[in-house]
């Protein structure tokens, strides 16, 4: 992430203050002010949801800024010294960043908890949470909490059950036979990439290859490795691209394309051993702009069985 001059120096400050309010430096704060981190303290642990073990919970301040909620971290973390924990604690709306701008805001986000490896997970979730909004990140930290700068937080009902996410994510025990969240199995993909394309069958790839007023350029490309088409055979009339050089083939924006891959509109015809590696490689070439890519289904044993010419 890069970050304005005004981004850089509010980092900074954010490192000066998290360590002003860390155990070896104690900010001297008012009667007042210890009193409320106390009391927030003290509800957050009451009040914690248990995960795995560690207790989690979330507090939204209207009131104080961000040495308060360091403050509170430090409170945490000498209330429940052997007890794993993690906390978001965060302000909503109460400084802006640009003076005389209302639209503009900038609010603490603080992270504490008992383990570092579940703050960093924390700090990175919430960041991708929040797309376009983070102005600084401390992801250094300290032993018990680490900082970060939101436009907005606490603005919308999406911001809470946001966050509940992250630390819920952060601290589930991993399980390695588990998939993780937002991972798809390969049928998953494979439907997922079929979904985008207008799949043929051999005689309908033959007869666009060989159809003079087809429209647009027509391409059939055999992307097997080269072991199986010296064992199975080749097509008549197809160009041989291998699959790990294919994007960097048909890519009109790339350097290292195909003379005559020069436009994006080019019905690139893939085809594979049976149809599946193909239809993920016509999806790649989708994602590239090449919209009228697309497979042959059941690949070279389909054109096979059809009868169709070949070497």
């Amino acid at each position: 992430m890069s970050f304005s001059a005004s981004s850089t120096v509010a980092l900074e400050h954010q490192r000066i203050q998290l360590s002003l309010t860390s155990p070896t430096n104690p900010q001297i704060f008012s009667d007042e002010h210890e009193e409320v981190a106390q009391s927030i303290a003290h509800h957050m642990i009451t009040n914690a949801c248990t995960v795995d073990g560690v207790r989690t919970g979330i507090h939204f301040s209207k009131e104080g800024d961000s040495d308060i909620l360091r403050l509170v971290a430090s409170r945490i973390s000498a209330r429940l010294p052997l007890s794993p924990y993690l906390f978001v604690i965060a302000t909503t709306g109460v400084s802006p960043t640009h003076a005389g701008s209302d639209d503009c805001v900038s609010d603490a986000l603080v992270i504490c908890g008992s383990d570092e490896d579940d703050m960093q997970r924390a700090v990175l979730l919430a960041s991708s949470k929040f797309p376009g909004r983070v102005d600084a990140v401390d992801n250094t930290g300290t032993l018990i909490a680490q900082a970060a700068s939101i436009r907005h937080i606490g603005s919308s009902s999406y911001h809470e059950a946001a966050l509940w996410d992250v630390l819920f994510d952060s601290v589930r025990t991993h399980n390695p036979h588990s998939p993780p969240p937002g991972s798809r199995s390969i049928d998953q993909i494979l439907s997922d990439a079929r979904a985008k394309l207008e799949r043929m069958t051999p005689q309908q790839a033959y007869d666009a290859l060989h159809d003079p007023t087809y429209p647009v350029p027509v391409f059939l490309v055999d992307i097997r490795p080269a072991a199986q088409r010296d064992r199975e055979g080749k097509i008549d009339g197809s160009l041989i691209i291998e699959r790990n050089v294919l994007e960097w083939s048909f890519d009109p924006r790339c350097e290292e394309r195909l003379t005559i891959a020069n436009r994006y509109d080019s019905k690139i015809i893939l085809f594979c051993d049976k149809g599946y590696t193909s239809s993920l490689a016509a999806a790649s070439l989708h994602e590239l702009g090449l919209l009228n890519a697309t497979d042959i289904v059941g690949g070279y044993d389909a054109w096979i069985a059809a009868g169709l010419l070949c070497q």
